[in-house]
């Protein structure tokens, strides 16, 4: 009797065994005696207990953080930089099989590309060309990636930290551009009130009674700030006739 029962625990203990169960995302990598026979999952998989070695890999996207690394750009400047990278395994047969640790190899070719891909591009580039230094970057991983059945979908740079004295010499440089549009606006304001006004007196020398015009609308627009005293302007033709008779009388 008690062999009976001995025979059925080992019976539930094997069929417990050989049954797996893997989700939707997961896959299973059966190693039978040492060697590959492919994948399995998702659902119910059977496999054969103790002859059977299952590595189970996930399938779902990975993000992943790069340490700060510290970086000399092209024009020798002292950055550090972190990143984030976003991956996924497409072929788990050869995430297990071609590499030892595929989250570990992935990240330290994720920190020396950075390093490698930053080293090579001035600061100015590293600030104002974010998305193409990312480009970059994910094409060299993800081609390097590509025999471990790894899927490297984007790569960004997070935060670039500069040196106090870079910052500061930013932040003159910064103001200076600003100083220097304000004065070309400036400029270009004063020339083009110029230009309007060399306009206005071209058609006030073809038309004269246009400066008597003027003077009305002078006095209307004084007239309307309320001032206790009006200054009427007057033209000096009126006082022609009365320079040419004294003229005449000292002859």
């Amino acid at each position: 009797m008690q062999g009976i029962v001995a025979i059925i625990i080992f019976v539930l203990f094997l069929l417990m065994s050989a049954i797996r169960i893997f989700k939707e995302y997961e896959r299973g990598v059966i190693f039978r005696l040492g060697r590959l026979v492919g994948t399995k999952g998702p659902g119910l998989v059977l496999i054969v207990p103790i002859i059977d070695k299952v590595v189970k890999v996930g399938l779902r996207t990975i993000a992943m953080d790069v340490p700060p690394q510290d970086v000399i750009t092209k024009d020798n400047v002292s950055v550090k930089v972190n990143a984030v990278l976003y991956f996924r395994v497409i072929d788990p047969a050869k995430a297990v099989v071609e590499v030892e640790d595929y989250l570990f190899a992935t990240s330290q070719l994720a920190q020396t590309t950075l390093r490698s891909i930053l080293g090579q591009a001035e600061l100015d580039e590293l600030l104002s060309e974010r998305e193409k230094i990312n480009q970059d970057l994910q094409s060299i991983i993800d081609h390097q990636t590509d025999p471990w059945g790894i899927k490297v979908s984007l790569v960004e740079v997070k935060h670039v930290d500069l040196p106090q004295e870079m910052q500061r010499a930013m932040a003159r440089q910064a103001e200076a551009e600003r100083e220097r549009r304000a004065k070309i606006i400036h400029a270009e304001g004063e020339f083009q009130a110029s230009q309007k006004l060399a306009d206005a007196a071209g058609v006030i020398a073809k038309e004269p009674m246009s400066m008597q015009l003027r003077f009305l609308q002078t006095l209307t627009e004084i007239a309307s700030e309320n001032n206790s005293t009006t200054i009427f302007p007057l033209p000096i033709e009126l006082f022609k006739p009365f320079i040419d008779a004294m003229n005449k009388k000292d002859k």
